[in-house]
């Protein structure tokens, strides 16, 4: 069973309270002044936002901790920076990673829209959490897949099954996937391929960081106008409470963070293992995993930032009372059932080259419904040098929302013949996947002569010049290619020839036939081939055994007369 969020906020549900704490936090903290609901830039991006289910989420919940009051850098400092600061400040290794990537290659391809990669991770902290603290694995997807409630308008937006469960695992209705939470209509429309392994998985930071860029850079917008990146936001989850939370921690992450290895980033309050009790959202601001202290009837103790006067609040507003929710039951976890072909198509390659296709299976629980986060090992069975990335024999992954896992790119070596690759899932009871798989020497895709001479000889002479070809394979020399070399009547329907030019056997015999093969290199120098006493012009046809053709122009024509 999919980790599934914990306490955060409904669509439209944030108070009046979490709206005004947003506002005191930057205020305490001094951070520069962004436009907010209300003021006129902000109405009209409001107006541009798409509304309803349109929004990349489906406007579904997300998490509404606050950046703390004391900023993790003092204002002008350098946020690429590796600086420390309070724990809120600190973005796991690969998620951070992903921000940036996706940000240099929006540079590269949208530059006009100058998207910072603060703002992909003041998202991915509302949306996931930086992806549960950045628990991902060495490729960046996410250890269990991370999947919002049913959208099913009990409280959120209600959008039926796009996908036939292949991303959220639900057949019934959507839900947002993933660390930067893409409902999946959208992603089949915006999902990007961010790390450069084939896949678009919205379960990976690298895919799912670039896809949420492009999806802000939509159209003209410049991020870099106050404006324009409120648009972005609000077409993301078109909420104005969302959009104060996410100018929040932009303008926080603005001001300085620093990397902390992968999963330990701070968790939102109310995720798993936490209280079942929604917290309260203090009057300062306060947020970010840590416990919210309780109410006070004095004035709060001052907040130090930055070396600015500590400000003081005397009337601080009252607590939100949190809603009463009925403790729940954690669902048991999915056991394995089955373990099934994805569609792998036969495993073939040549000596050296990556098989086109890879191995991919799908595991199933004692229900029947697709499992996420099966462990399936692949290993390379037989006598040969193939192998997956790095030269391993043997690589483990974990399955998807869908179920499925597709193995690393397996790449034959100079050892041709036949040998298996497993499949492997289960421990108690293993359930195992066999794959024939076959590697074929090299072949030869091109025959040329290394040079354009003419070849003629007089009736009853030998010809001056001897043929020379050479055999290749995607331009390189292949040596040991069988070459047949013969004397032919017609190129379109080439049959031996009983006259014309011929070639010798150690008898002295005329033959005009020849097996020969290519030396080093790929080259083959034929014989020395003789015209016998009938002038005119003929054809030596020379064919790989593989069928690759090359048809020679051989001229008998006598002397001009002096």
């Amino acid at each position: 069973m999919a980790a599934q969020f914990g306490r955060r906020l409904r669509r439209g549900a944030t108070t009046t309270a979490v709206a005004a704490a947003a506002v005191a936090a930057l205020s305490a903290s001094q951070a520069p002044a962004a436009p907010h609901p209300g003021t006129a830039g902000d109405q009209a991006a409001a107006g541009a936002a798409p509304a309803g289910d349109s929004a990349a989420t489906g406007n579904s919940p997300y998490h509404t901790d606050l950046p703390p009051l004391v900023t993790p850098d003092r204002p002008g400092a350098s946020s690429n920076l590796p600086v420390t600061g309070s724990a809120e400040s600190g973005i796991p290794a690969s998620i951070l990673a992903a921000y940036k990537k996706a940000e240099q290659g929006l540079a590269g391809t949208d530059a006009a829209c100058r998207l910072p990669w603060q703002l992909l991770a003041a998202i991915g902290k509302v949306e996931s959490g930086q992806a549960r603290g950045g628990k991902v694995d060495a490729n960046g997807t996410t250890l269990s897949p991370i999947l919002g409630p049913a959208l099913n308008g009990q409280g959120f937006a209600l959008i039926k099954d796009t996908d036939g469960g292949a991303y959220d695992g639900d057949s019934t209705h959507d839900r947002a996937v993933g660390p930067m939470q893409f409902i999946p209509s959208t992603w089949e429309t915006w999902g990007q391929d961010g790390n450069g392994d084939g896949r678009k998985d919205p379960n990976n930071i690298y895919d799912a960081a670039l896809a949420a860029g492009r999806y802000l850079c939509a159209g003209t917008r410049d991020l870099s106008l106050a404006q324009d990146l409120d648009r972005a936001v609000l077409s993301y989850n078109h909420s104005q409470e969302y959009l104060r939370t996410v100018r929040s921690w932009f303008d926080f992450y603005n001001r300085g963070t620093h990397e902390v290895p992968d999963g330990t980033g701070v968790l939102p309050v109310g995720t798993s293992g936490s209280t079942t009790t929604p917290p309260v959202t203090s009057p300062s601001g306060q947020g970010g995993g840590g416990s919210t202290p309780p109410p006070s009837s004095g004035p709060k103790p001052p907040a130090q930032g930055g070396g600015k006067p500590p400000v003081t609040d005397p009337t601080p507003p009252p607590p939100t009372k949190p809603p009463t929710t009925p403790p729940t039951t954690p669902p048991a976890p999915a056991t394995l059932g089955s373990l099934e072909n994805a569609g792998t198509a036969p495993l073939k390659a040549t000596a050296g080259d990556a098989f086109a296709q890879r191995v991919k299976v799908r595991a199933r629980n004692t229900l029947g419904a697709p499992l996420a986060g099966a462990k399936v090992t692949f290993t390379v069975v037989g006598d040969t040098d193939a192998r997956f990335a790095g030269g391993r024999t043997m690589v483990t992954a974990s399955t998807r929302s869908d179920g499925t896992v597709t193995a690393p790119i397996l790449t034959a070596g100079e050892k041709t013949g036949e040998f298996k690759v497993t499949a492997v899932a289960g421990t108690v009871k293993p359930r195992t996947l066999t794959y024939a798989a076959s590697v074929a020497a090299r072949q030869a895709d091109a025959l040329a002569r290394t040079d354009d001479k003419v070849l003629t000889a007089a009736p009853g002479a030998a010809f001056a010049d001897r043929v020379q070809v050479r055999a290749t394979y995607r331009g390189q020399g292949l040596a040991d290619t069988a070459v047949t070399a013969t004397m032919i009547t017609d190129a379109e329907t080439p049959a031996e020839n009983d006259k014309g030019p011929h070639f010798k056997d150690a008898d002295g015999k005329a033959v005009r036939t020849l097996d020969l093969t290519t030396g080093a290199d790929g080259l083959l120098e034929l014989p020395e081939i003789y015209a016998d006493d009938a002038a005119g012009t003929y054809k030596l046809r020379l064919t790989t055994a593989n069928g690759v053709v090359l048809v020679i122009e051989l001229k008998v024509e006598a002397a001009p007369e002096a």
